[in-house]
């Protein structure tokens, strides 16, 4: 009887917990809970104030981790931003080839009066406004990521101060949970047995 009541009320910290960190609109709880399930089995919490650690650092765990998504979401964000105004500001086709075909021709004419041979092979008109079409990835992902530093609510700046402390929070919580030695029963035996082998071998040592 006492132990289904207190079954039920580690049932009712977890349900609060999970519905203060999941955001029911846009994160889905049964994910939450199995990422929780799969946290809680590293640690072989004994008491309420353990169990209470464990589930708070599932709770910051699942908040860095939506951090990243929020990251991820920022920069296509960005990167829509970019494309639109592309599209917006793109000559057409056509007089990008007209561009191009006068821009070579002038060249060829002016290498020539110089006496100098052309040293790179002329491509045609439509090869060179694709080739102009192409940009870099790394190059894309660098201006997404100069936008995202100048605007003017510092969104990445805050999410980076948000990531840091919710990694302060964990790293503490961490530390306390190792401290309790609150590990699975078989890496708590595995670091007793380590322990005791160093101890004899200590001993061994100083009796030489």
């Amino acid at each position: 009887m006492e132990a289904g009541k207190h079954a039920s009320r580690c049932n009712a910290v977890r349900h609060r917990l999970t519905a203060e960190t999941v955001i029911g609109a846009l994160e889905d709880a049964e994910d939450y809970r199995a990422f929780e399930a799969a946290v809680t089995a590293d640690y072989d919490a004994q008491s309420a104030v353990e169990r209470e650690l464990v589930l708070r650092l599932v709770g910051l765990l699942w908040r860095l981790r939506r951090a990243t998504t929020i990251e991820t979401g920022l920069f296509e964000i960005q990167a829509d931003h970019l494309s639109d105004f592309r599209k917006t500001h793109q000559i057409s086709p056509t007089s990008r080839e007209i561009v191009y075909a006068l821009f070579n021709a002038n060249s060829d004419r002016r290498a020539a009066s110089y006496g100098v041979a052309n040293a790179i092979e002329t491509r045609s008109a439509s090869d060179l406004a694709s080739a102009q079409g192409r940009i870099a990835p790394d190059v894309e992902l660098a201006r997404c990521f100069v936008r995202l530093c100048n605007l003017p609510n510092y969104a990445l700046d805050r999410l980076s101060r948000y990531e840091a402390m919710l990694w302060r929070q964990a790293g503490q919580i961490l530390l306390a949970l190792d401290n309790l030695d609150r590990r699975k029963p078989q890496e708590r035996i595995r670091r007793f047995h380590l322990g005791s082998e160093q101890a004899s071998l200590g001993v061994g040592r100083e009796e030489r």
